[in-house]
C-alpha cells in the first residue's frame, strides 16, 4: 500500500476555506424561506394570554356545599398600538376575574378588558409595560388567494408561540356555533387551530395578519376558521374609539379603502361644529399620519387620538387634491369639555353628561329611562341609599335598579333579570337619565350592531352584549 503525502500551497488552502464556507453560508440561506422570515417578522407582537375565574365543584355528598375552585382559560392576542392595546376574541376574557399576558421574551404582565363586541367577539384588552410594544403588520384581506400559503401563532394548548402553517382552504364562510352566537364571511384554513389560538393572528407568507382566529369544527381534523383583518379592524375601529373610552367626540367619518394596492382612509363627512371641522379635514381627504402614527384606517385615526389629553395639538398630514396638506388637530375642542386640573381623562360619567347637554340629537330630547324602555324592554329605577352604598365599597359610581324586564324583549333574551343592577352601557356608566339619553342617542346607535352592557348581580359584575340588528 502506498501512502502519498499531499502539499497544499497557502493560496489553496484559502482556496478550500472560502469554498467550504460559502457552501455554509448558502445552505444557511436556503433554510431562511419566505416563511421563516414571516415568522421572525410578527412573532414579537404575538401575545399569550392565560385567565382564572371563580367556578363550583359538587361535593360528593348532597349534604356539603360546593367547594369552589378556580378556572384557567387560555387564548392568544395581537398586539395593535405600542402603548399596550392589545386585540383577542370576546370568548377568551368573557367573565373571567383575572387576565395575564406573557410577552414573546418571557415577560408577564396583568391585563384589564377594556371594551368589547360580543356579536363580533371581538375584545380589547390593556397591559402596561415598562417599553414600546410592537405592533402587528397588518396586511388586508380583500386579496387573499384560495390555496395560498398561511401560518398561524399562538397559545396552542398552553404551548405558547406556536407555529402551524397550512393553506387557505376557503372564502366567505358562515358558521353558527350555537343559537347565541354565528360568523359571517370567514377564512377557512387547514394550519392547525387548536383550543388557546383563539384571538390569534392567521398570517400570510409577508408575515402580516389577514384574520383573526376565532373557531374550529369540533370532531374534525385540519378545519379552522379566522375573522377576515378587514372585518376585524372595522370593529376594533368602534372598540378603540376615543367617544367610547375617553368621551372625546372628533367629528370625522371615514371610510377604509383597501385593495392589494393600497390601504388608507377616506374622509366622508365633517360635523359641523366638531374638532375635525374647526382642524379644516374635508370630504374627500386621504388622512396619512397624525402625530406620529402612520393611518391606514379607521383603527388607526382612533387609537392616534386614544388617551391623548383634553386641548393637546397635533400635526394631522392629509393628501388633498394630490398634495400633502399638514393641519393642527386640536383634542377636545368643539364640544362641552368638562375640563380636569391634571390634564387626566374624563370619566364617561362626566361625558355622557356634558356631551348630552351640549347635544341636539333627537333621543335627547326622549326620557332615558322611557328609551331604554322602548327599545329594549328594560324599565330602569333608582337605586335605594344601601344599594349604592354597596356599590360604592366595591368601587362602583351606582347604578340604576331594573325594577322590571318585559316578557320576550330584547333584555330578557339577553341574560338581564329583574332585580339587577346595570352599571353600564357600550363603555359607559348608567347613574341617570343624563347618561341613559348620550348613550342611547340615535346618532350614536346608528351603525352600532350590539351594545354592551354591565350588570351587578348576587355579589358579582357580569357583562353581556345587546344585539341590536334585529330593532332596527
Amino acid at each position: 500500500m502506498y501512502h502519498f503525502r499531499l502539499r497544499f500551497s497557502a493560496t489553496a488552502l484559502l482556496a478550500i476555506s472560502t469554498i467550504t464556507a460559502g457552501s455554509f453560508l448558502h445552505a444557511e440561506d436556503a433554510r431562511m424561506t419566505p416563511l421563516v422570515r414571516a415568522v421572525q417578522r410578527c412573532q414579537e407582537s404575538v401575545v399569550n394570554i392565560h385567565t382564572e375565574k371563580a367556578g363550583t365543584e359538587e361535593g360528593e355528598s348532597r349534604f356539603f356545599s360546593p367547594k369552589s375552585r378556580r378556572i384557567s382559560g387560555m387564548g392568544t392576542g395581537i398586539i395593535v398600538d405600542e402603548r399596550g392595546y392589545i386585540v383577542t376574541n370576546y370568548h377568551v376574557i368573557h367573565e373571567v376575574d383575572q387576565i395575564t399576558v406573557t410577552l414573546k421574551n418571557g415577560e408577564t404582565l396583568t391585563a384589564r378588558p377594556v371594551s368589547f363586541d360580543r356579536s363580533q367577539d371581538m375584545a380589547i384588552i390593556h397591559v402596561k409595560a415598562s417599553h414600546s410594544l410592537p405592533v402587528m403588520p397588518m396586511g388586508t384581506s380583500s386579496d387573499v388567494y384560495l390555496a395560498e400559503q398561511v401560518f398561524a401563532v399562538g397559545n396552542a394548548f398552553g404551548y405558547e408561540h406556536t407555529v402551524t402553517a397550512g393553506i387557505v382552504s376557503a372564502l366567505g364562510r358562515d358558521v353558527e356555533v350555537d343559537e347565541t352566537q354565528s360568523y359571517e364571511n370567514l377564512i377557512q384554513t387547514d394550519a392547525s387551530i387548536n383550543p388557546g389560538n383563539s384571538g390569534g393572528p392567521l398570517l400570510n407568507v409577508n408575515g402580516e395578519v389577514i384574520g383573526v382566529n376565532v373557531a374550529i369544527r369540533a370532531g374534525a381534523q385540519r378545519i379552522g376558521f379566522a375573522i377576515p383583518i378587514d372585518d376585524a379592524r372595522r370593529t376594533i375601529a368602534r372598540l378603540l374609539s376615543t367617544e367610547r373610552l375617553n368621551g372625546i367626540s372628533h367629528g370625522l367619518f371615514a371610510t377604509d379603502l383597501k385593495t392589494p394596492a393600497e390601504k388608507k382612509l377616506i374622509v366622508d363627512e365633517v360635523a359641523t361644529g366638531s374638532a375635525a371641522e374647526k382642524c379644516g379635514l374635508r370630504k374627500g381627504d386621504t388622512v396619512c399620519k397624525v402625530g406620529a402614527t402612520q393611518i391606514c384606517d379607521n383603527a388607526d385615526w382612533e387609537r392616534s387620538l386614544l388617551d391623548v389629553a383634553v386641548g393637546t395639538t397635533l400635526n394631522v398630514e392629509v393628501e388633498r387634491d394630490g398634495q400633502k396638506v399638514t393641519l393642527p388637530f386640536t383634542v377636545g375642542v368643539g364640544q362641552a369639555v368638562t375640563s380636569v386640573a391634571d390634564g387626566s381623562r374624563r370619566t364617561p360619567v362626566q361625558t355622557a353628561a356634558a356631551s348630552t347637554s351640549a347635544g341636539s340629537d333627537t333621543a335627547s330630547k326622549d326620557d332615558g329611562r322611557e328609551r331604554a324602555q322602548k327599545l329594549f324592554g328594560l324599565q330602569l329605577g333608582t337605586v335605594s341609599p344601601q344599594e349604592r352604598s354597596m356599590l360604592t365599597s366595591r368601587r362602583y359610581n351606582g347604578g340604576m335598579k331594573v325594577v322590571e324586564v318585559q316578557r320576550g324583549s330584547a333584555a330578557e333574551r339577553h341574560g338581564i333579570r329583574t332585580g339587577d343592577i346595570l352599571l353600564g352601557m357600550d363603555g359607559f356608566e348608567t347613574l341617570d337619565d343624563n347618561n341613559l339619553r348620550f348613550i342611547l342617542k340615535e346618532s350614536r346607535m346608528r351603525n352600532l350592531p350590539s351594545m354592551s352592557f354591565q350588570i351587578y348581580r348576587q355579589n358579582q359584575a357580569l357583562v353581556g352584549s345587546i344585539d341590536l340588528r334585529p330593532l332596527k
